[in-house]
């Protein structure tokens, strides 16, 4: 500060007919001490106990110390008398991603208000505090009780407001108790406002060692001060063309000149650099308040109030001998430019420090802070930064969901629910899939449903195919048979006509349950539930027919009957037409007016979409099957009627039974139709067709098979009619 001022004093160009003076107090780190001397300063002597302060003093500014408590006691006396300080605060937590920390401060003024202003910062930021302890440097018994806080927390970085002492002291009892894992980020010199002060560094100190941030362009005042000193207090400078002169000059300090360019304590420098700035900051300050000239000098008689001081202070711009701009904002703040510096030791246990990044906040806000990790050596001597979190963050596919009654740092990791994803971290909630997207396994990505219908690949297709084509083989056999006895009393006793028609219309029905298999389309709706309903009637019709012949021929058996004539092999094919007729037309009514058509189902199943044939009209459907089941009922109760005819070969029996297991099929059908899920829905159907069809089959024709082929010798005339004739039709 005396450097500064006596060059300010021989400068013909700033203040150059002023001289300015100085006091100079030492506080020997006393708070007491700091109110004592700046009191001193404002009143103009020492103040004792019968004083009293008048505010009356020639000081216009005050130069603080380096260490910021005893700054924030001097910027709360010096406030009421408007006696300038300039400010500037650093802040570096948030930018290495620590989100739960502990934090540790002096117990005075510049401890607790530094730790306030911190607390509510870190809470704006997002940054959870686990704890927050302090102590005072002569308060043995209150370090080891924060540091046996720290020991029980689990967070891995420490934010200190302390000084240099209580630093040291605090690093010392974590090395005593073996705690080498803790990354301490120390912000020393917290600058107040409203006093001319010196703008000190923004440290960071990591563990026992860790990184620091100082002034930026130390080095420049170191160079500037070294020659300045060298060329002042040695007379041993070089001349120009007279070499042999600086020899003699120089040849006394010898042993001194080695130590000219010596700046391994650089570091040191920093304070010095704010101080020779501050002082030229006031010295610009009452240039431009005295209205002083190069020639002219300055004004005489000028009364300067110190709270004046502040708001000239706002317009000074003034670039140093060492090539550092300072300038002051509306506020009368500098703006804070600091040099990261890594905290190393070496092999030898000596600190290093490395310069790895800059913080610049005249710069655009995404280009303020630089730093280069990869030099950095962390606490233990760790290449990798250290995790200071309470909750390791949630990956993609899961959401935060906070502990109850901790920090909102605090956190656990819940799976999104099954339709919902996150593909972010940390993400607060998830998100609902749109409609025919779910989510992945990972639950981070929506992807499209699965489209499920009953294919021919699968199993349960490939088993219904086999026995649809099966059911088409046999009845083909059957009609095989038939074709080669078709002059066999068997064959033509139960009217041969309408069995050969039977089978073909079975043939049909087994083929009509493939229409059901398969990707739904327009195509495939209509023509599944169409074919379904007609060949059944044609099949019913068939047996119907069958029924009515075996009731007619037994009437015609009686004297003097004629009745077979109104129901020959003309009326039986006709009759058969006239029933599969009806149901054409309900069938074309309901492809008219409500056809089935392929549908997306997404109400059963929410992870996956049931691709379907929809009815259309629910009547339709009903109608079809509905007409099917009235035949049916007709037949089961005409070949019940002719179940006790007397024949050894009597017919109805056989179609009774087969009714029987028809309807008890469509009977259960309603019911496993409308329960069943998906493609087990067609299925279902599917089966109800092949059970009906194999029923009919098995009921009417393998009992005549059986005849036929292993009881050759029952198949006559004589034992069909048994004890009764029969009338030929």
């Amino acid at each position: 500060m005396i450097f500064a001022i006596e060059e300010i004093n021989r400068s013909d160009s700033l203040l150059p007919n002023v001289s300015i003076g100085y006091k100079i107090y030492d506080t020997c780190g006393s708070r007491l001490s700091s109110m004592s001397a700046t009191m001193a300063l404002m009143n103009g002597h020492v103040i004792t106990a019968e004083d009293r302060c008048n505010g009356q003093s020639p000081v216009h500014a005050i130069i603080g110390e380096t260490e910021s408590s005893t700054t924030v006691i001097l910027a709360r006396n010096t406030g009421p008398f408007k006696i300038p300080v300039v400010s500037a605060l650093a802040q570096i937590v948030k930018h290495f991603g620590w989100s739960w920390v502990g934090a540790v401060n002096s117990d005075n003024d510049y401890g607790n208000n530094g730790m306030t202003i911190f607390l509510k910062a870190a809470q704006e930021e997002g940054i959870c505090v686990e704890y927050s302890v302090k102590f005072y440097r002569t308060e043995t018994e209150k370090l080891k009780k924060v540091v046996d806080t720290i020991k029980k927390g689990t967070a891995k970085v420490i934010v200190a407001f302390l000084s240099h002492f209580e630093m040291g002291n605090l690093l010392d009892e974590l090395s005593i108790e073996n705690i080498t894992d803790l990354q301490v980020i120390g912000v020393e010199a917290w600058i107040t406002a409203k006093s001319l002060i010196t703008p000190s560094s923004f440290r960071v100190l990591g563990g026992s060692l860790g990184f620091a941030v100082r002034k930026i362009n130390i080095e420049g005042f170191a160079d500037y001060i070294i020659k300045e000193f060298w060329d002042t207090a040695f007379s041993c400078s070089q001349k120009e063309g007279n070499s042999s002169q600086y020899a003699i000059n120089c040849s006394q300090f010898q042993d001194l000149l080695a130590l000219k360019n010596y700046k391994e304590d650089v570091l040191e420098q920093s304070y010095s650099s704010n101080v020779y700035k501050a002082v030229y900051a006031v010295a610009h300050s009452l240039h431009i308040m005295l209205n002083c000239k190069e020639r002219s000098g300055c004004e005489n008689g000028v009364t300067i109030p110190p709270h004046k001081v502040v708001e000239a202070l706002k317009n000074v711009h003034f670039t140093t001998k060492m090539g550092d701009y300072v300038w002051f904002d509306s506020t009368g703040a500098v703006v804070a430019q600091y040099e990261v510096v890594n905290w190393q030791q070496d092999s030898v246990g000596s600190v290093q420090f490395k310069p790895v990044g800059y913080y610049d906040a005249s710069l655009p806000p995404d280009q303020r802070f630089v730093l280069n990790t990869d030099n950095i050596i962390w606490a233990g001597r760790q290449l990798e930064k250290p995790n200071s979190v309470c909750s390791e963050s949630c990956p993609p596919g899961t959401r935060k969901a906070t502990q109850k009654g901790r920090p909102v740092c605090c956190y656990d990791c819940i799976p999104c629910a099954e339709g919902e994803i996150s593909n972010e971290t940390d993400s607060i909630n998830c998100k609902q899939c749109p409609g025919e997207y779910w989510s992945n396994a990972e639950k981070n990505n929506c992807v499209f449903k699965a489209i499920e219908f009953l294919s021919f690949t699968e199993v349960m297709g490939i088993v219904l195919v086999f026995f649809s084509l099966f059911g088409v083989g046999l009845t083909m056999l059957v009609a095989i048979l038939f074709y080669s006895k078709k002059d066999t009393p068997i064959v033509k006793a139960n009217n041969s006509e309408l069995s050969f028609l039977l089978l073909f219309s079975l043939t049909l029905c087994f083929l009509c349950s493939l229409t059901f298999i398969g990707r739904p389309t327009e195509w495939s709706c209509m023509l599944c539930h169409t074919v379904f309903g007609i060949t059944f009637v044609l099949c019913i019709s068939c047996v119907l027919g069958k029924t009515i012949v075996v009731l007619m021929a037994f009437k015609a058996t009686r004297p003097g009957s004629n009745v077979m004539k109104w129901f020959g092999p003309a009326q039986q094919r006709l009759s058969a037409l006239a029933f599969t007729v009806i149901q054409v037309l309900i069938c074309v009514l309901w492809l008219t007016l409500s056809p089935p058509l392929p549908h997306k189902n997404m109400n059963y199943y929410k992870e996956k979409i049931i691709l379907e044939c929809s009815l259309g009209s629910t009547i339709g459907f009903s109608a079809v099957l509905g007409y099917i089941g009235l035949l049916a009922v007709l037949c089961f109760i005409l070949a019940f009627l002719a179940h006790a005819l007397p024949d050894n070969f009597n017919e109805a029996k056989f179609i009774t039974f087969s009714m029987l297991i028809f309807c008890a099929v469509w009977i259960t059908f309603i019911p496993a139709y409308i329960s069943s899920p998906g493609k087990f829905t067609v299925a279902v159907e599917i089966f109800a067709i092949l059970a009906s069809s194999f029923g009919l089959l098995f009921c009417i024709f393998a009992p005549k098979c059986y005849i036929i082929l292993c009881k050759p010798e029952q198949n006559t005339k004589q034992h069909m009619m048994g004890k009764y004739q029969l009338k030929p039709y």
